[in-house]
């Protein structure tokens, strides 16, 4: 089949969640169709990585593209005299519309796949086969979970937000010929606002976020582990909530009960409320790193704080597959099939949450265990050569709605 894949950031190196989830997609696609490309771009390396797509996509095609503080103000006045969504409005593109139509014009797509709901309205309207919406998340529930835990104005803003987002995303899956999503309860919340908006979601499947289980090899850490890592994009709000959360709340407990552990708060563009809690000397926040290897042999945990997000929380993902013992907010390993206890501990709340490391920094065989039991969990459940093949089934059987309805059945 001719795949049009549209994503909002290209998808090379896989070295942030979004990315590897798109990457691994991509690849599976790639081996059995031929895929176009086409992605937004925001710099000259994101062009590069973009262009270095091309040793598995048929073709490759980009449109730079910019957010700016001058833009989002722009968009939200926008969306507070129309009442649109602001998420679904900031990344207008006509340059990229112009290009779609073109491509679209001069061949037939079997399949145009919108991954993640940015690029659903590129891809609503376009002419040709089947089209398939990839929801990473239910992204209405991410801004209503941000809305909970934020001051009084800007939780008013963001309560707003998702309620407008909640209808136009419902309503904008439904016009779709299929669906794709990373978990049960996504597709449940998906369906909450489908019911509450008055329409009909298209068929779905819950395809779950991959990773490369080949790659991410088992790490053979320290027999004494001194340090706490985070790995988390920093620009991400829920990422930023869910750290400055565990130092404040969760740390001082820690480090009363085990003076020599350190902190490691690693992640590309951490802002300043993460940099300056570098000012305890046992935390380090050293920004992006490259090569994480030396980090992962020091770690007694790996941390997932957060309290606001929705889809997988592919860190978590890769801990499993890395053998790296886990401790998560029940938020944070929601819609990944594993049991607390077994593949990870969990804590909601500073003392269970500090207790969970604690016994990990003192019984190492816990760790292990833990390590061992991910690790199978990750081969056997969440590899892309195991998860990918229901995407072909998606298609299918969005193929056959689309000449249904086109044969007038």
């Amino acid at each position: 089949m001719r795949i049009l894949l549209l994503t909002l950031i290209a998808p090379y190196p896989p070295d942030s969640g979004p990315k590897i989830k798109t990457y691994n997609v991509l690849q599976y696609l790639c081996e059995r169709h031929e895929v176009t490309l086409v992605s937004l771009v925001r710099s000259a390396q994101e062009q590069a990585n973009a262009e270095s797509l091309r040793r598995i996509c048929r073709e490759v095609y980009t449109v730079p593209f910019r957010r700016s503080r001058w833009k989002d103000a722009r968009f939200l006045a926008i969306s507070a005299l129309t009442g649109v969504s602001f998420i679904l409005s900031r990344d207008a593109s006509p340059e990229l519309q112009r290009l779609l139509h073109r491509l679209t014009t001069r061949e037939h797509f079997d399949i145009i796949h919108a991954d993640q709901l940015n690029m659903a309205p590129f891809a609503v309207d376009l002419s040709g086969g089947a089209r398939i919406v990839d929801q990473h998340n239910a992204v209405w529930t991410i801004v209503a979970r941000m809305a909970a835990r934020s001051h009084l104005i800007q939780r008013i803003g963001l309560q707003i937000e998702a309620r407008r987002l909640r209808r136009a995303e419902a309503r904008l899956c439904a016009r779709f010929d299929g669906m794709l999503t990373v978990s049960e309860p996504d597709y449940a919340f998906l369906r909450l606002a489908a019911d509450e908006a008055g329409v009909t979601l298209p068929p779905t499947r819950i395809v779950p976020i991959a990773i490369d289980t080949r790659e991410e090899a088992f790490v053979h850490r320290n027999t004494q582990p001194d340090t706490i890592l985070s790995m988390a994009t920093m620009f991400w709000p829920p990422n930023v909530d869910g750290v400055i959360w565990f130092v404040r709340e969760v740390w001082p407990l820690v480090k009363q009960a085990l003076p020599n552990a350190r902190v490691a708060l690693v992640g590309a563009r951490p802002p300043a409320a993460v940099q300056r809690l570098a000012a305890d000397p046992a935390i380090e926040v050293p920004g992006y790193v490259a090569d994480p290897r030396p980090y992962f042999a020091r770690t007694a945990a790996l941390i997932v704080p957060v309290h606001a997000g929705g889809g997988m929380r592919v860190k978590i993902l890769e801990a499993l597959a890395r053998g790296l013992p886990i401790v998560s907010t029940t938020i944070g390993y929601e819609g990944i099939d594993v049991v607390p206890g077994r593949h990870l501990l969990v804590g909601d709340d500073p003392a269970t949450f500090a207790g969970a490391l604690i016994q990990l920094f003192r019984n190492p065989e816990l760790g292990r265990q833990l390590a061992d039991q991910g690790r199978q969990l990750a081969v056997e459940r969440y590899d892309w050569r195991v998860v990918c093949p229901a995407i072909d089934q998606l298609y299918a059987t969005a193929l056959q709605r689309v000449h249904t309805v086109t044969s007038g059945l």
